[in-house]
């Protein structure tokens, strides 16, 4: 064995004995932290320090452990999560329901043999069958978001025949070449430029604006496969369109023969207050993207929906043309997406949702209207954005409130916006911590401008 495979065993033998080893010493502490710092430097992508330390004022808070509303470094400080990985924690942290059946399917068998039929695939196609909007009757699954939408824009060009997809600015849809060619954020596009063509832009929001894009492509021999759009856009800052910015689409799509894709990797699964935030509107999409929440916050899982007409006869005669991802609705990851399903419609999560949400968006625009570096508030259910004067203001609120226990983030590359996505089992109290936090940070912040 050479000395570097003997290195590796043995890294990889102290790294397990953390995993197994449920009470570390102080030691092994410092010890977790110190890689970890180098790790990333030396090995991940050293931005992601620089990132993180413009919140904590340094790099050492190493997440170990979490459960339910927090989680905890090594050295046990506690954090009440109010980001919730971008919306992966609807149905908490861990939580045990979840957890119990994703470990029981471990103890069965944790991976398919890619050749036999699956069970637990077909059940859960089911039921997304069962819980989606309207007709849709097949799904297709994945391990990421940008993959799922890459699936979405796939199936939309397979069935219809037709090549241009209508986008929005500002839109986010991830970073794969024919997601990021969706999404509407030049600071995403542009290191790729040029990229997949046949796909235009329009403001979100303005559905006139989309049957105008159509009507001209149209017009010059083009042909338009799908809209694709957010109900909420999460990553641009918590932007909601007006209300019947949805069912307008529709008809518009409906109108010019052309697919109608809902991006709800975000919205979905509960997080605006319905299960899925078309509810809300009475809108059906041709395709429907999901994800984030899905796996119940335990196992990576996203994928598609689609209406029958979209499940066209090539893609009967060649199942896998549209994609055969090796671990894409693994065992694993569906035995966890049956329970967060499971869980959501028993607890009523939705529902739970929506009040406290309405509870918190109340008790943040009483905030609003005491401290004026607060400009404003908005969101639906527990998706809510908070927007300040500057980035360089949002960043001393994310970092004021970090120092106070509670973790926040922006929309990613706008600071000026901190986006609050906590799980929805949280608790009135916690809410209530939360705004009081936020209240003295408020001041703390205004009172050093």
């Amino acid at each position: 064995m050479s000395n570097s495979r003997k290195d590796a065993l043995n890294q990889a033998s102290r790294v397990l004995d953390y995993i197994l080893n449920p009470e570390l010493s102080e030691e092994e502490k410092k010890r977790i932290i110190d890689d970890s710092v180098d790790n990333f430097n030396q090995h991940v992508n050293p931005g992601w320090l620089l990132y993180r330390k413009s919140v904590s004022t340094d790099a050492t808070f190493v997440e170990w452990e979490d459960s339910e509303e927090t989680f905890q470094d090594v050295h046990g400080s506690k954090f009440i999560d109010c980001l919730g990985g971008f919306g992966v924690y609807t149905a908490g942290h861990r939580n045990p329901e979840i957890v119990k059946a994703v470990a029981a399917q471990l103890n069965r068998y944790a991976l398919h043999s890619q050749e036999l039929v699956d069970p637990l695939r077909g059940y859960l196609a089911q039921l997304v069958a069962m819980i989606t909007p309207g007709d849709m009757q097949y799904a297709f699954f994945c391990n990421g978001g940008a993959e799922a939408v890459e699936m979405a824009l796939k199936l939309a060009r397979l069935a219809s025949g037709k090549h241009y997809f209508i986008s929005m600015v500002d839109g986010f849809h991830g970073k794969s070449m024919g997601a990021v060619s969706c999404t509407g954020k030049a600071d995403y596009r542009t290191p790729y430029l040029p990229i997949i063509q046949g796909v235009q832009h329009v403001q979100f929001g303005d559905a006139e604006a989309v049957e105008t894009a159509i009507r001209n492509l149209i017009a010059v021999g083009e042909s338009v496969a799908a809209v694709i759009v957010e109900p909420i856009q999460g990553e641009a800052g918590i932007i909601v369109p007006p209300d019947d910015y949805l069912q307008k689409l529709r008809e518009i799509c409906d109108r010019y023969d052309v697919f109608l894709i809902l991006d709800e990797i975000q919205t979905g699964m509960g997080r605006t207050g319905t299960l899925w935030a078309c509810e809300a509107h009475d809108v059906v999409p041709d395709i429907l993207v999901y994800g984030k929440a899905f796996g119940g916050g335990v196992m990576p899982i996203t994928g598609i929906a689609a209406r029958p007409h979209m499940w066209v006869d090539e893609l009967k005669d060649n199942p896998w043309i549209l994609g055969s991802p090796t671990f894409g609705g693994n065992p694993l990851a569906c035995a966890a997406a049956i329970a967060a399903i499971k869980y959501t419609i028993e607890n009523d999560l939705p529902r739970q949702i929506a009040e406290k949400g309405a509870y918190l968006i109340d008790k943040l625009i009483a905030l609003k209207a005491k401290h004026r570096i607060l400009v404003d508030v908005r969101g639906k259910g527990l998706l809510v954005g908070l927007e300040y004067p500057t980035e360089e203001i949002g960043w001393e609120v994310s970092k004021g409130l970090f120092k106070r226990g509670v973790l926040t983030g922006g929309t990613l590359n706008n600071a000026k916006v901190n986006r609050i996505e906590p799980p929805g089992i949280i608790s009135y109290e916690t809410l209530d911590t939360i705004v009081s936090r936020l209240d003295e940070t408020l001041t703390e912040v205004q009172m050093n401008e």
